[in-house]
């Protein structure tokens, strides 16, 4: 972490809490989401990220900006894989609209802390032992592979081992109990549907963060810039899921491009000592296989609706 001043790690924190605490205030009351406050929503989480990404260009230079962006896309688009499995776990565990926010939420918060010590952990192995760089690397091109053949880990929320751990502490009752996590009830604390699904959810980031950590390591090996790329991409991920969780079905392509991102990274990572690749080239690959992907996709769209 040295090079970052310790303020602009405190600033990058106060923004990420303060963004976080409107939005709970905003949600206070259990309410569904609409497609309008959805927009709404992701555009400004877009303009943060983005906004923060042109300081960095001005602070710190191009190389730093552009390892930044970047970074934010591979995160962004690794998430909009991430919105159809949260979607199947809401739907699993029946939770309502109105409650979709209340657990998507906390999720958030939990898996910035998540990403937090995984960065730290990450920042301090790829700086004392070389032979990271090289494991990283691997696990990204054979995810990819995995990916592109539909090999990827399956995630049964109502089969997950954390959930088991959980209900051995706290048993959990036969139905929601309102917008509450837990409560008490036969003389014992109990947990409810809604903290079954926030623990499922919990437990499908871990695995996510196994491909868009490594993968942003891969571009940048600055801690500063790995942790806010993932900071301010996540942070719109709630609003994302209530945007997008109905069409992601529609971007057949999508799946492809995240799996040559990742062999693409993957790749980069294990050619660290061979040569570093110029900024601009890694972001103009994750734009130009992200805009092929999804234009792709839609342009399949067009056809059938017009068959």
């Amino acid at each position: 972490m040295a090079g970052t001043p310790l303020w602009a790690w405190a600033a990058v924190v106060a923004v990420a809490l303060a963004l976080i605490a409107l939005d709970l205030v905003l949600h206070r009351d259990p309410k569904a989401v609409s497609m309008r406050e959805a927009g709404l929503m992701s555009a400004g989480y877009l303009a943060v990220g983005l906004a923060f990404g042109a300081v960095l260009w001005s602070a710190r230079g191009a190389e730093d900006g552009g390892e930044y962006f970047a970074g934010y896309l591979i995160e962004k688009a690794l998430s909009l894989d991430n919105v159809f499995v949260f979607a199947l776990i809401l739907s699993a565990f029946a939770i309502p609209a109105e409650l979709q926010h209340r657990v998507l939420m906390w999720g958030v918060i939990g898996a910035i802390a998540f990403r937090a010590a995984f960065i730290a952990v990450g920042a301090v192995a790829l700086d004392r032992f070389d032979v990271v760089a090289y494991l990283l690397g691997a696990l990204l091109i054979w995810s990819g592979i995995a990916m592109a053949r539909g090999h990827e880990p399956r995630i049964n929320p109502q089969r997950s081992r954390a959930l088991r751990l959980v209900g051995r502490v706290l048993p959990f009752t036969d139905g929601l109990r309102g917008s509450r996590f837990t409560v008490r009830e036969v003389g014992r604390r109990m947990a409810t549907p809604l903290l079954a699904a926030l623990v499922a959810i919990e437990t499908a980031d871990v695995i996510f963060a196994l491909d868009s950590v490594p993968a942003i390591f891969a571009i940048t090996e600055d801690p500063f810039i790995v942790f806010t790329a993932n900071v301010f991409a996540i942070l719109g991920l709630r609003a994302l899921y209530f945007l997008l969780a109905g069409a992601i079905p529609r971007f057949r392509y999508l799946k492809a491009g995240l799996a040559s991102l990742l062999v693409l990274v993957g790749v980069k990572m294990l050619l660290t000592d061979v040569g570093k690749l110029p900024v601009w080239v890694s972001l103009g690959a994750v734009v130009v296989v992200l805009a092929v992907s999804i234009g792709a996709s839609l342009a399949a769209e067009r056809r059938e609706g017009t068959a």
